[in-house]
Formats: C-alpha cells, structure tokens, sequence
C-alpha cells in the first residue's frame, strides 16, 4: 500500500515539474509553486547521481590529462606549446562559468546543464582527433566551454532542491568527487598515455574518449531525473556586452598568469596583457553599473558585506589551494622520484582529510544551522599544514609528509563547504545561480594567479637552491668520485650533466629545471644535491603559500555568520515572489 501511494506521488510530482519546466511560474498558485520543490531523500539521492556524473567529467579530465599532457606534446611534436592547452582550456572554462550561472538564472538550469554536458563530450571527441598541438588546443578551448557550467550548475541545482541546512549534508558528496578524481585521475591518465594502442586507437587519445561514455551515461540521466520549475519571468536581457568586457579583461590576465615566467613578468607581452587586463576590467564594471539587475554579475551583491568578504576569501583561498595541492605533486614526483601514478595514490592523505573535513562538516551543519566554526577552524588547519609543509626536506620520512598533507587537506574540506553555502544563503534566491557561479570564478581566478605566482617563485629559488647544494656537495670526496663516473655514463643526459659538473659549467645543472627527468637517471649521491636544492625553493614557496592562508584566515575572522535559510532556493525563490506582488 505505502509502495503503492509513493509512486502515485512520485508521478505526481514528476508530472507537475514537467508542466513547470513548460509554463511560466508566476502565474502559479503559492500551494502550486511550493510542489516541485518538495524532494524526498529518495528523489534528492536520484537527481545527485546525475549533477556528481556531471561534476566528476570537469574533475576526472583535468586530473588525467595533466598526467598525460607530457606524452601527448611528445607524440604531437609540440612539447613547448603544452602550456597553451592547458590555459585555452582553463581560459574557456573561467570565463563561461558566471555566464551559465546568469542564463540558468534567466531560463532554468536543466537546458543549460544539459548543454555543457553536451558540448563537453564534443569537445572530447575532438579532443581525441587531434593532429597537432594547435588543433588540441582549439579543441581543449571548445571543451573548457562545456566545463564552465559542469561544476556551478551542479551545485546551484542542488541549492535549488534542497535548504542550505540540508544542502550541507548532500554537499559533501561533491566535494568526495574531487577527492576521488585526484587520486584515479592520475593513475588512470598514466595508464591510458603509458599504452601504445588501445582497440587499435593511440593510447592517449583515450585520456579524451573515456569522457564519452560517462557524458552520455550523465546526460540520460539528467534528462531523466531532473525536473525543474522554470524561473519565474525576469528582465530577459542577456548583458553580452558584460561578457565581452570580461573577456577583454580576464583573457590577458591569464594568458600572463600561465606564459609570464617564460616571457618574463615586466616584458612588453606582459606589460600589454596588464594594460588590456585592467582595461577590460574598468569596462566590465562600468558596464555591470549601467545594466543594473540584468548585469552579468549584478553589483548589488556585492552591497551585501558577506557576500562581497565571501569573493575575497574565495580568491585568496583558491591562490592557497591550488597553489599548495599544485606544489605536492611535484615534491613527489621530483624529490621523491614517485611517477605521476604512484604520486596520485601517495596523495590519498590529503584526498582523505578533504573528504573528512567535508563530511563531518555537512554532517553538523545539517543538524545545528550554525557553520561559523567550521571556516575558521579549516583556516587554522590550512595555514597550519602547509606551514608545516615547508619543513619537509629531501630527506624527510613519506609518514611525516602525509600527516602534513592529511591536515592541509581537512583544513580544506572544513572550508570549502561552509563558503560557498554562506554567498548562497547571503544572495536572493533569484540569483542562485549568479551567486554560485560567482563563488566558483572567483576562486578560479585566485588559483589561476597563485599557481603561477608560486610557481614562478620556484622555479626562480630552484636554480640558485641547486648551485648552492651542488657547491656544498662539491666539497665531498664521495660526490666527487660519482661525478667522474657518470661523465663514463651510457646515458647521453647523465654524461652530459656530469661533464658540465666536473667542468664547472652551471648550464649543466640548470638543464634539470627544463627536463627534472634526468633526476631520476642519476646515482642517488649524484642527485641528492638537485633534490635537496629542490624541496628547499618548495619549503620558500610552502612558506609563502602559509602566509597567503593566514590572510584568509585574517579575513574569515571578520566574516559575520547569516542564518542559514531552511527552505530550498525554488521555496525561497517563491516566497521572494510573493513579497514582491504583495509590496505592489
């Protein structure tokens, strides 16, 4: 009988969404417009399975395909132009996430999500047709356009479904896909590049196609199981211009903030790109001014103290987190001599901490609507493990350097939750979407400018760590013994790094900063110098990156708590209707 009654209600439900996803809303009753938002822990599970699906394509691909990036510019004859496959992506990918979050705004999510998903797997299947590193690059900038919305929409839907309180406990599931992707990620992009043929197709073109099946599987069931009410009618202007500007303005940025090491950061490319950057920017906001609540981002958000404190955090914050996580892998792979695969599973601590730290998080959340503890103590514990990361020498245990990776990744699990649920719970429910996809471009951007600031930092600190270890190391009998050795090397590269050494040819030793492959080619007291001179620039750049997480945590001191909302963004969104015809 109950079995009975459910579905009846289940396809009650499902047929009053269809009708909304068909008609206008605001010419529902309130008892009408209530329904659809109404979801069963069931029904909230079900529609889940389809936004993770869509989470875990944008998460899964950046992971794999930087694993296996090396071995396609290889086989593409294009190893210098890597970079510019990851910024056309990255590029694309920043700039289309405010815009999906504004047309959701404007004309539902399902459409839009479901056109990522798509224009996603289209991009993959270009991606895997690839002959040369131009074309991948045109096609990974396609796929970025897909990817925009694949994160901010996902997470805007569940806020749609589901109150802030509850939305916590649910949250945590997305966060459990990053974890999961960084840590299969690598080893799958290993496994599939490592192949020379796979069904008669070039292994790493696989990186690309896998993304196939699992965007189809995703896009059946979204279309399957999510239904929506459409907004209710809005100023339906679309502030195009708004997104030119942005474009004008965060493009060069970018581009600088991935190619300024190279170029140099005060070379006439660099100085062009601020001047464009900053320009494109003034527009941008001039232009948000004038197309008021139709603005891309609309400013009046910002009016909004913790919303406005929210946007700062998130970049200072993504500069730490992605600038920290970026910085590990290479501690392993270089210093430690692990491969991308082993250095994805040796990674497992901080993919734990950051899952722990986000259930226990949601978990509490859920049952007290309170979060405030939960950013400041993530902040102590970011600031906290990547300072102690910076103690981490080339001699260092692994048992120690996962304990540190452990807290650094809790720290992160306790604060990427609460902060994207307080601009939630902080903006009106008509802007859902505007407000998560802001939360997500904004910490875009700051993990855009720390992963190169920090980067430049080391590889700028590597060089001169290096000649010093080489210097102190030259000093001893044994070291000197290994290096007359090796110049007898068959290693073309050994010989050739040891000749410069014995020589005292400094470009010998600077190579290693161009190709760090040839570490692991020496004898272990050979290349205990270059490792040790290594992790010393990373402990510069650890300290650094501590210093830029302690700003946060200065800033969350000063963010004030708001009530967390206890009915769904759509049961918000009507009651926000309703007041506006009741003040008319």
């Amino acid at each position: 009988m109950h079995r009975r009654d459910g579905a009846v209600a289940g396809r009650t439900r499902r047929a009053t969404a269809e009708r909304y996803e068909g008609d206008d809303v605001s010419t529902s009753t309130p008892a009408e417009r209530d329904l659809p938002a109404q979801f069963s822990h069931r029904e909230i599970l079900v529609i889940l399975s389809g936004l993770i699906l869509g989470m875990l394509l944008a998460a899964l691909d950046q992971t794999i395909v930087a694993t296996a990036i090396r071995t396609i510019a290889d086989d593409l004859d294009g190893y210098s132009m890597q970079a510019w496959v990851t910024t056309a992506y990255l590029v694309t990918a920043t700039l289309a996430t405010p815009l999906y979050g504004k047309l959701s705004d404007l004309y539902g999510r399902k459409p839009f999500f479901m056109a990522s998903i798509s224009i996603f797997i289209l991009g993959s299947l270009l991606c895997s047709l690839s002959q040369s590193m131009y074309q991948l690059a045109a096609y990974r900038a396609f796929q970025g356009l897909g990817a925009g919305g694949l994160m901010s929409l996902a997470l805007t839907i569940m806020g749609d479904i589901v109150s802030p309180r509850e939305r916590a406990r649910y949250q945590g599931y997305f966060l459990a896909v990053f974890g999961t992707s960084s840590v299969i990620g690598p080893v799958l992009g290993g496994l599939l590049a490592g192949q020379a043929a796979i069904l008669g197709i070039t292994g790493w073109r696989w990186v690309f196609l896998v993304n196939v099946p699992l965007g189809l599987v995703a896009l059946v069931v979204v279309y399957r199981v999510l239904h929506l009410p459409r907004p209710a009618k809005r100023d339906g202007r679309v502030d195009w211009w708004g997104a030119l500007a942005l474009a004008i303005g965060i493009v060069p940025l970018l581009i600088v903030a991935e190619q300024g090491r190279e170029w140099g950061w005060g070379s006439a490319g660099s100085i062009a790109c601020y001047v464009i950057g900053a320009a494109g920017i003034a527009a941008f906001v001039a232009i948000e001014r004038s197309m008021g609540a139709a603005a891309l981002i609309p400013l009046r958000l910002f009016n909004n103290n913790t919303f406005a404190l929210g946007v700062a955090i998130s970049v200072v914050i993504g500069a730490a987190m992605f600038g920290g996580i970026s910085l590990i892998p290479q501690y392993l792979q270089v210093v430690r001599g692990s491969s991308p695969t082993i250095a994805g599973l040796q990674m497992l601590p901080l993919v734990l901490g950051l899952m722990l730290g986000s259930v226990l998080s949601g978990q509490v959340i859920s049952r007290t609507g309170r979060y405030r503890m939960f950013p400041l103590s993530g902040g102590v514990l970011l600031a906290l493990g990547l300072f102690l990361l910076h103690y981490v020498t080339a001699d260092s245990h692994l048992w120690l350097v996962m304990i540190f990776m452990a807290i650094t990744g809790l720290g992160l699990g306790n604060m990427m939750q609460p902060l994207v649920l307080a601009m939630q719970s902080a903006s009106p429910a008509k802007d859902m979407g505007v407000a998560t996809s802001a939360s997500t471009f904004f910490r875009q951007i700051g993990g855009t400018l720390g992963v190169a600031v920090f980067l430049s930092i080391l590889f700028s600190h590597a060089g001169p760590d290096i000649g010093r270890e080489l210097q102190a190391a030259g000093t001893d009998p044994t070291f000197q013994r290994a290096v007359l050795d090796a110049t007898h090397s068959t290693d073309a590269a050994e010989a050739a790094l040891a000749n410069g050494l014995a020589t005292g040819n400094p470009a010998a030793a600077q190579g290693v900063l161009s190709d760090s492959s040839v570490i692991q080619q020496l004898s272990p007291i050979l290349a205990h110098p270059f490792k040790a001179g290594f992790a010393d620039a990373m402990s510069t750049v650890f300290l650094t990156v501590s210093v830029v997480a302690l700003i946060g945590l200065i800033m969350v001191l000063f963010w004030k708590e708001v009530p967390l909302r206890n009915a769904s963004g759509l049961q918000a969104a009507a009651a926000e209707r309703e007041q506006e015809s009741a003040g008319r």
